[in-house]
């Protein structure tokens, strides 16, 4: 089987384990649907401070997913029943909302994924409730510019998929922080998840060539402390085993004829938690 597969129109789409390739009816829906997301994120910088509740920031992004005619694509996917991941401190990834209530010097990430006329615009940012640690801000600072890295590498000419973990791993590693290697970035479009895996930790020069028409995300996990990470009884959660910071950025992105597209960038500036 073509390891590639050429998406045009409507038609649909199946997991089977090719990456697509799509056409401008693709970017123009990956477009929409990723501001759509970025746009939410960028409204959470004024929702997030202490006392607040996940489950509060949850609710209102719900509201405005669906205010914006889409659906959150997290709601009913595998029993999850919630419009956005909400991870705190150790939480690696897949927080679930909830009464939790947000404390002073909490950083937490908010990944939310709008459904949006059948395209999915997956994204996740950092932020912090009142005033962090200098090394939790430290943290989140690189884990940003891994993922700017990462995405530096897949607009290269010629840029194979490990190009993009391998420059993630050597950034992070520059400054004694763990990549997280459980969880990588992922295919998306018309799915939710789909071919290629992402990996953050990589070698450079393998994996498949990065071909004009792919989308896919970007979403290094980095560890304050070890790598290694596990998911709690709830199925969803997964914390850091040692119990250590863990922060995240993720963007969804089309590799075009000269480079790379974010779908998912923020339209007023808002890309890190020192712009809000």
């Amino acid at each position: 089987m073509n390891q590639y597969q050429i998406v045009e129109g409507d038609q649909t789409v199946y997991r089977d384990g090719t990456i697509k390739l799509h056409g401008p009816e693709g970017f123009e829906g990956m477009r929409k649907a990723g501001q759509l997301s970025a746009r939410v994120l960028d409204e959470v910088a004024d929702w997030v401070k202490p006392g607040v509740t996940t489950g509060e920031i949850d609710d209102k992004i719900r509201e405005m997913i669906l205010d914006g005619g889409a659906v959150p694509a997290t709601m009913g996917y595998r029993g999850y029943a919630h419009s956005s991941c909400i991870s705190l401190n150790h939480v690696i990834c897949h927080g679930i909302p909830g009464d939790k209530v947000l404390k002073e010097g909490d950083i937490l990430n908010v990944d939310v994924t709008s459904l949006l006329d059948g395209w999915h615009g997956d994204t996740s940012r950092m932020y912090f409730a009142g005033e962090p640690s200098i090394k939790a801000k430290r943290l989140v600072e690189v884990t940003y510019e891994c993922l700017m890295l990462g995405i530096e590498a897949a607009s290269k000419p010629g840029a194979r998929l490990g190009d993009i973990g391998a420059a993630i791993e050597a950034h992070a590693h520059q400054f004694r922080y763990s990549v997280v290697r459980e969880f990588c970035g992922h295919g998306l479009g018309r799915l939710f998840h789909d071919a290629p895996e992402v990996v953050h930790a990589a070698k450079a020069g393998t994996g498949p060539e990065l071909r004009p028409g792919m989308f896919f995300t970007i979403e290094p996990m980095i560890n304050l402390g070890k790598p290694w990470g596990k998911v709690l009884k709830d199925g969803w959660t997964a914390v850091t085993r040692d119990k250590s910071l863990s922060a995240q950025f993720e963007h969804s992105m089309g590799i075009t004829e000269d480079g790379v597209e974010i779908f998912t960038e923020s339209p007023t500036g808002k890309h890190r938690p020192g712009d809000y």
